[in-house]
């Protein structure tokens, strides 16, 4: 149960002790299906070139009889403590191997949702399987010798899945084990289930067909708005001495709030979701047409405005991009703007793209 719920589980062996104790044992045979199972072969540095080769092979015999299963597992060679190394011969190999498991460890929070995600779509297909097969069984029965039917149906259980999996295109190995769900279900009235309505599965089909998608969509946006948050908060300069009031003391470019407040860029992210876009989480020119006509605006103006969104060049709008697009547009709309600008104001510059757009100037300049 926990190891199922674990994003990451490091198995710890020293370069000197590689056996692997019958305590240690029964735990990795609980492991052994797990995909989540990391190795790390520490105190390397007590051992030279030739030593650590060996004591790398035997480690791989020995987890090998254990684990049983064609995938060789990652194993992080190192010495992980603060002491110097005893033996300096391979400090490159040791420094590279730490910053693979830093990264590794880094990278679970953005698997531990894709993690959860799976799990959410693994769970609803297993539901749906479920909900088919009580169905199906509950149908199988008329309006005499009900238990002598249920005993019937319990020992052809083999079948009746097989006949499931064919009336609803169901992939066979989203259906339990037979014999687990044979076991589980005498001890219930088969007859007595309540019914199955169409409505209810179109509910699921709903959450595998649309939800999840959207959802997918949405981590590439996240993860790039953790990471420009990072940055930003990095770049931040201290100018010691500096008065607040002085003559330099308005906003810098980096500092000018951005026209787009949270609320409307929550609302831009909701219809940019809804577009079709590309693996990269961007908007190609072909896929925005369609949204950006229904604007009823003149057709040179659109042209405008793609060319002032499309900040970065690349003949796609990202979803700060396509925040300023649908703000250019609505301001049109609305008639806070007579047409669109030469060029884009500071103000509706995302701060994370002024310097892209400040480089870009310099260059025509030039």
């Amino acid at each position: 149960w926990f190891s199922q719920r674990c994003d990451r589980i490091l198995i710890l062996f020293d370069a000197h002790k590689l056996d692997v104790s019958d305590e240690m044992k029964r735990v990795i045979e609980v492991l052994k299906n797990s995909d989540n199972v990391r190795v790390v072969l520490n105190k390397a540095d007590q051992v030279n070139s030739q030593q650590l080769m060996r004591v790398y092979g035997a480690l791989m015999w020995s987890l090998g009889k254990v684990f049983q299963r064609p995938e060789v597992l990652r194993v992080y060679i190192g010495s992980f403590w603060d002491e110097p190394y005893k033996n300096t011969e391979n400090v490159p190999l040791f420094q590279r191997e730490r910053e693979d498991l830093l990264n590794d460890l880094r990278s679970l929070p953005r698997n531990s949702t894709l993690r959860k995600i799976n799990e959410l779509v693994k769970r609803t297909r297993y539901s749906k399987v479920h909900a088919y097969i009580c169905n199906h069984l509950r149908n199988q029965f008329g309006l005499f010798y009900k238990q002598s039917k249920q005993e019937k149906l319990l020992k052809s259980m083999l079948g009746e899945f097989k006949t499931v999996s064919k009336q609803h295109g169901l992939a066979p190995g989203d259906f339990p084990d037979v014999n687990r769900f044979r076991s589980s279900l005498e001890r219930f009235e088969i007859w007595k289930f309540p019914k199955l309505y169409a409505g209810q599965m179109t509910t699921l089909e709903n959450v595998l067909s649309k939800e999840i998608p959207a959802l997918m969509k949405i981590l590439p946006m996240v993860e790039k708005q953790k990471a420009q948050a990072i940055q930003d908060e990095g770049s931040e300069e201290v100018v010691a001495g500096s008065n607040p009031f002085g003559a330099s003391a308005g906003l810098s470019s980096a500092q000018e709030p951005w026209a787009i407040t949270g609320p409307m860029k929550l609302k831009y992210d909701n219809i940019f979701n809804e577009q079709k876009l590309t693996s990269g989480g961007k908007l190609t020119g072909p896929n925005a047409k369609p949204f950006m006509l229904k604007s009823c605006l003149p057709a040179e103006h659109l042209g405008l405005i793609w060319e002032l969104s499309d900040m970065d060049k690349d003949g796609c709008l990202d979803d700060e991009e396509f925040a300023t697009c649908v703000y250019l547009i609505e301001a049109l709309k609305s008639g806070a703007m007579k047409e669109p600008p030469a060029q884009l104001p500071l103000t509706l510059i995302p701060p994370s793209k002024r310097s892209l757009v400040q480089t870009a100037k310099n260059e025509d300049f030039v």
